[in-house]
């Protein structure tokens, strides 16, 4: 049962940030509304002032809550906001990655209220990007913003990077990463950008899958076709699209790729563990998944599918006459987009390989075939015993009162590429529930999860500070940027 009422914190009182989240609600959610009311659809040309105007708000809240260096990092796309404080010598610096752009709101019609008003119902706020992650994003900056208030200092280092195209696949983040690496420098990679298993059942994400995507398009001739005339005599591109769709798997649900699985981690006992441990419950998940009867690879359990095996799917398919009544035709066109998720230690690169292997294998002669790559990222994935996921984990129990569980992620992020090129730990801390219709329509946040992210934020710091021997490195400080 979700809250009518915002919860209150009197009996936490301990926390760091329980007065602050208890004082200065009516303040915040002002802010996060004002926010929200930005439609920073990434993915739309139309909206691309929008995207920077959102950009510009987020700069100047973190001015306002006294961050340093605040400025745009231009990409070819969507520029990313950067704010660091850098003021404390000897404790660890904390990057923290988080998004503001947003998916489109399609279909419209099926919003119970507009998708840049936001709307409070029954403790729950209704907009494109509440969970998404301006919300996630806001209360990195308000705890900022309420301990320099309170305390005129940090425990640790912050430096805050928040992007602007990860709805459409972050696909200049690596170049900036690599360009900004000396700035971007952290001992430690904290993202908000993940949910949690239940608003009861607190979880933190330890990994992410990968993605490697395809746009096809095929052609049998230079147009269609009348089906009386050349029906049965001339290949028809729905046919090999079908086919194509149909060869994807095997009978056991396997992708058929050449060597997909040679590549892939054997799930270890603590992962086993840590799935076992969770109160898996099919109904509950076929109700989140709309209704979609449960089906994968065989000899793998729900979560095991969606977290730690890779897949393959068709997430999208156009052949021929689609509008209302009869065409009598032979489609010459037709395309299909692929999408495959990736586990450790599987890389796009190899994934690419093999598709066009079973694409050339698969496609008869005489069809023309292009295929276009919409982009790729490598998973990510933290170790269990890393002193910076204890340190989260501890900062989790302290607000929820229970320890939280280690799942992981069946999406994906560019959480990799953070890891791997600035070669520093990523932590997540994300409350988002899986029912929040996260780029779907009515997407929403619970706002007793935002609060108590805001809470968790607030120990965290000082979580990390007490660890800081054992993860701070050579990080640049005040004055070296």
């Amino acid at each position: 049962m979700l809250p009518t009422r915002p919860t209150t914190f009197a009996d936490v009182a301990e926390l760091e940030l329980a007065d602050y989240v208890e004082n200065a609600r009516v303040e915040i959610l002002d802010r996060f509304t004002e926010w929200l009311r930005i439609p920073a659809i990434s993915a739309a040309p139309a909206h691309a002032a929008d995207v920077r105007a959102s950009a510009e708000w987020c700069a100047n809240e973190m001015r306002a809550i006294g961050l340093d260096h605040v400025q745009f990092l231009e990409t070819e796309g969507h520029p990313s906001v950067y704010g660091d404080w850098l003021h404390a010598p000897d404790a660890p610096t904390v990057l923290v990655y988080g998004h503001h752009d947003v998916q489109p709101v399609d279909p419209i019609e099926a919003w119970l209220s507009p998708p840049f008003e936001p709307t409070v119902r029954d403790g729950q706020l209704f907009a494109r990007g509440a969970v998404d992650d301006k919300g996630q994003v806001l209360y990195h900056l308000e705890a900022i913003r309420a301990l320099l208030a309170r305390d005129g200092t940090l425990a640790v280092n912050v430096k805050l990077l928040v992007e602007g195209e990860e709805e459409i696949g972050s696909p200049n983040f690596e170049e900036l990463l690599l360009r900004e690496r000396e700035r971007l420098c952290a001992d430690v990679v904290v993202v908000s950008d993940t949910g949690m298993w239940s608003a009861t059942v607190p979880s933190m994400c330890t990994g992410m899958r990968g993605i490697v995507t395809f746009d096809v398009a095929l052609r049998t001739a230079t147009g269609d076709l009348h089906s009386g005339m050349f029906g049965g005599a001339v290949r028809n591109a729905a046919h090999v699209a079908a086919e194509l769709v149909a060869a994807l798997h095997d009978s056991r649900g396997a992708v058929t790729l050449p060597g997909f699985y040679d590549d892939v981690l054997p799930i270890s006992e603590a992962v086993n563990a840590s799935i076992d441990a969770l109160p898996f419950d099919a109904a509950e998940f076929r109700e989140t998944a709309k209704g979609a009867a449960p089906a994968g690879e065989e000899g793998f359990s729900t979560l095991e599918r969606i977290w730690v095996r890779p897949t393959g799917e068709v997430t999208g398919m156009a052949a021929g006459y689609t509008g209302a009544g009869m065409k009598t035709i032979v489609p010459a066109a037709a395309t299909v987009k692929f999408t495959f998720r990736l586990v450790p230690d599987q890389h796009p690169d190899a994934v690419a390989v093999a598709f066009h292997t079973w694409l050339d294998a698969h496609v008869p002669a005489g069809v023309e075939v292009t295929v276009v790559p919409m982009g790729a990222i490598a998973p990510a994935l933290t170790p269990l015993d890393h002193p910076a996921v204890a340190a989260t984990s501890r900062a989790i129990e302290r607000v929820w009162g229970v320890a939280p569980r280690f799942t992981r992620e069946g999406g994906s992020g560019p959480e990799e590429a953070l890891g791997r090129v600035l070669d520093a730990p990523v932590v997540f801390l994300g409350v988002g529930l899986p029912d929040d219709s996260i780029h779907a329509p009515n997407e929403r946040i619970v706002l007793d999860q935002f609060w108590k992210g805001l809470l968790a934020v607030g120990e965290l710091w000082f979580e990390l500070a007490a660890v800081g021997d054992k993860i701070r490195r050579s990080v640049p400080r005040e004055g070296e940027q």
